[in-house]
């Protein structure tokens, strides 16, 4: 398998990460959103990175004017269909991720490998909706994209060798490091990090620390560079609502069960960083904690 066109659906954190690594080595990237305002915000801050790449000396001026000049929006579904590689970057709520899939279906070319980048659902389940379960498989960043190092391959029941080989291999294209991932609910990374997160927010709720005093304790203590609570805003509690729900649903045990004060921290819409307020207060100079 040869990947020359990269399609990515959604323009949001993860997807414009994405886009600008692909594009960044040498790829040609088709970035796809239904709104025209988050295309149009994704290549801002595509272009706010690798400006402030170049002024870390991590790539020259000329490389970014390449690497802008490799990404193209558009809001036409169908167009990303003609790409070699599909990696879809949308909501972590799995009946939008079978929307896409079933709206991309009719337009797909047939070598046309197909990836996603959910954080905890089922790779198998999500395939087998698919005309093409076989060429499917969990291709899972991490955020932010362009910093780290670690990409998940997930396989499904279904997918091929042929298919494993060609991802493991584009990942070392991107100069990123691969580690491989049975179908479980979460994979390896969130399978450990989101219930750390979700056990600091039980730590908050039960009043065993503040939320200061929690992320101080993490951070000084076991050598984290950003506490949970700090992190779980980072992330956005919705993603680590959903995971938390994902394994609570997935593996039928009591030790995932989200946080109740999670759970209405989600439903007030105090999402994190992106909505302004979460466990910390982002909407002056200087985060606040909330509790």
């Amino acid at each position: 398998m040869e990947f020359r066109t990269v399609g990515v659906i959604g323009a949001g954190q993860m997807g414009n990460g994405i886009a600008h690594v692909f594009a960044a080595a040498g790829y040609e990237v088709l970035l796809n959103d239904i709104s025209a305002e988050a295309l149009k915000g994704a290549v801002q801050r595509i272009s706010g990175n690798t400006a402030r790449q170049v002024s870390k000396g991590q790539m020259t001026e000329a490389e970014r004017t390449s690497t802008l000049a490799r990404i193209r929006g558009t809001q036409d579904l169908g167009e990303i269909g003609g790409t070699d590689l599909v990696i879809e970057a949308a909501t972590e709520r799995e009946n939008v991720k079978d929307q896409i899939f079933a709206g991309l279906k009719d337009s797909l070319e047939a070598h046309t490998v197909l990836t996603t980048n959910t954080s905890s659902l089922s790779i198998t389940r999500l395939a087998a909706k698919t005309d093409r379960p076989e060429r499917f498989m969990g291709f899972h960043f991490m955020n932010p994209v362009p910093l780290m190092k670690l990409v998940e391959l997930i396989r499904g029941i279904a997918t091929s060798d042929a298919t494993y080989q060609a991802l493991l291999g584009v990942v070392g294209t991107l100069g990123k490091t691969s580690a491989s991932a049975e179908d479980y609910p979460a994979f390896i990374v969130n399978r450990v990090l989101i219930p750390v997160i979700n056990e600091a927010a039980y730590a908050l709720y039960e009043g065993v620390g503040n939320v200061a005093s929690i992320d101080s304790a993490l951070k000084l203590g076991a050598n984290h560079p950003l506490g949970p609570l700090q992190l779980g805003d980072f992330i956005g509690l919705d993603t680590c609502l959903a995971i938390m729900n994902v394994l609570h649903e997935g593996l039928a045990d009591t030790k995932y069960r989200p946080c109740p004060l999670l759970v209405k921290y989600v439903e007030a819409g105090w999402l994190g960083r992106k909505t302004g307020r979460g466990f910390y207060d982002y909407r002056g100079d200087i985060p606040v904690p909330t509790r």
